[in-house]
């Protein structure tokens, strides 16, 4: 692009920028100027259509104090002025609001500090139940473990007596 095409171009974009700023502006002005223009040329009579002016029995807008007495009497500096609470509350200084909010921090912390080791403490229980639980169990399979193993010596020596005596039958002519 040469710079003469870029100068027309910037100057293209300009002109439209003042065009649309000025479309803008009447857009938004223009209804109001219109009935401004309007409203004079009907009491100036510019057209012979001009109305009478108008008669109402209109019963006077309600005010404020009728609405609501107490309202009137209101203000931001009086808000809150008949509670003791509240004046007890703001008659602390800054510091007292600060040591009482530090004081119920402590005091959550203290419960939750509690709430916990309560919970600690039944884990602990739970877990040693547990522990005896599994003691006790593997003692009963130990107890079972060596019986097992007795019978089996056991059976092992009744079998060897068994062949034994078998043995000595068929020698005396047996023949179960």
């Amino acid at each position: 692009m040469s710079s003469g095409s870029r100068r027309s171009s910037g100057a293209c974009l300009r002109c439209c920028l003042v065009v649309f700023a000025v479309v803008s502006a009447l857009y938004v002005s223009g209804p109001a100027l219109y009935w401004r223009f309007n409203k004079g040329r009907i009491v100036l009579g510019d057209n012979g259509n001009s109305c009478p002016p108008c008669i109402c029995d209109c019963p006077p807008p309600l005010s404020l104090i009728k609405i609501a007495p107490g309202l009137v009497n209101l203000s931001v500096s009086d808000c809150g002025k008949n509670d003791p609470d509240l004046n007890k509350e703001m008659e602390k200084q800054f510091v007292d609001l600060l040591t009482e909010e530090l004081k119920l921090q402590e005091m959550v912390a203290e419960e939750h500090s509690h709430h916990m080791n309560v919970t600690y403490a039944e884990a602990r229980r739970v877990a040693s139940q547990y522990q005896k639980e599994a003691e006790k169990c593997n003692a009963a399979t130990e107890t079972c473990e060596e019986a097992r193993e007795r019978s089996q010596v056991l059976l092992i020596k009744e079998r060897k007596v068994t062949s034994l005596w078998e043995r000595r039958a068929h020698q005396l002519g047996w023949e179960g």
